[in-house]
């Protein structure tokens, strides 16, 4: 697994963080019926127990709205991407269903409420990722969002530039029907942390859904 670092930049404003990264080697499709089975059960249960409002105060997304805001950026315009996946599902919208490493991944964010960043591991530049503070000059292309400003956002970097943000993941890097190998980040700003939980979910989902095998754990 590539190694991954956090800028003293990073850890100085955010000195709570912990990270969480899975990798796996996987067969993915383009949609399996059983993983979606479980989300509409999952999403049933949330819109019965959520409103918009309760959305932003789960402890998890409270967690990451606040280091936003810490951190310089506003969470309501910039919405981390656990809130707007929850926020979809409380206004009686479906999670999008894009292929089924995404899907598994739109899942556990959902359920935990941590932002989840997936990323095709042979797309990613260089042996090592960096865990910094965006800059007004980082040029990212969100997925599905356009030129996206990252300054003053939380940002997994690689040889080449932005990969990863809790509000976006990069295009250059993303998920698709071709991916072979999979990197997961779990990020997690609440106190006390519980991120493991998370981590043993994702990969028992992609074990079951997408044949992943050589499975990877590790904190950072």
């Amino acid at each position: 697994m590539k190694d991954i670092e956090i800028s003293n930049e990073f850890r100085a404003a955010c000195p709570q963080f912990k990270g969480i990264a899975i990798y796996a080697e996987i067969e993915n499709t383009p949609c399996d019926e059983a993983l979606w089975e479980e989300i509409d059960r999952f999403s049933d249960d949330f819109r019965n127990s959520h409103t918009p409002q309760s959305v932003k105060d789960i402890d998890t997304i409270a967690a990451t709205r606040a280091a936003y805001k810490l951190l310089g950026k506003d969470p309501s315009r910039y919405r981390p991407s656990a809130e707007a996946l929850c926020r979809r599902l409380v206004k009686g919208e479906r999670l999008y269903q894009i292929n089924t490493a995404v899907d598994i991944i739109n899942l556990v964010s959902a359920k935990t409420g941590y932002s989840i960043g997936g990323f095709d591991y042979d797309k990613i530049s260089g042996d090592r990722l960096t865990l910094c503070i965006g800059k007004e000059s980082d040029p990212y292309t969100g997925i599905g969002r356009g030129l996206l400003n990252i300054s003053n956002l939380p940002v997994y970097k690689d040889e080449k530039g932005g990969i990863g943000t809790p509000t976006s993941d990069n295009e250059r890097t993303k998920l698709d029907l071709h991916t072979k190998r999979i990197l997961i980040i779990i990020n997690s700003y609440e106190t006390p942390h519980h991120p493991e939980e998370a981590a043993g979910y994702a990969a028992e989902l992609l074990k079951r859904h997408v044949s992943a095998k050589n499975i990877t754990i590790k904190d950072f």
